[in-house]
């Protein structure tokens, strides 16, 4: 957000875990994200609390969507969007460029 407002950029913050982004959300996102779709989920204690294998993601999006879809705290943030193109923020500098 900082970053944004360097830029002098307006933007508008989802809390995805009040607004649960639906399958039809998720999906859009997909197509619009210019990183490998598995990097939307993060692959954090709770992916391995449930037994996941980050190789069941990689290039599935539609196992990527299911995934959100169940868990939601699972979705890497932040998520950027711009116009039809969305990135994983991060690291930091990505950021900068993306809105630049």
């Amino acid at each position: 957000m900082a970053v944004a407002e360097d830029n002098g950029l307006t933007y508008e913050t989802v809390l995805y875990m009040k607004q649960r982004p639906d399958r039809a959300a998720l999906e859009q996102l997909v197509s619009m994200l210019e990183d490998p779709v598995e990097d939307l989920v993060r692959k954090d204690s709770k992916f391995k609390k449930l037994g996941l294998d980050p190789e069941d993601y990689i290039g599935d999006a539609v196992a990527v969507v299911d995934l959100l879809e169940a868990h939601p705290a699972l979705l890497q943030r932040p998520v950027l969007v711009r116009g039809r193109r969305a990135i994983v923020g991060r690291p930091r500098d990505r950021t900068r460029e993306f809105l630049s």
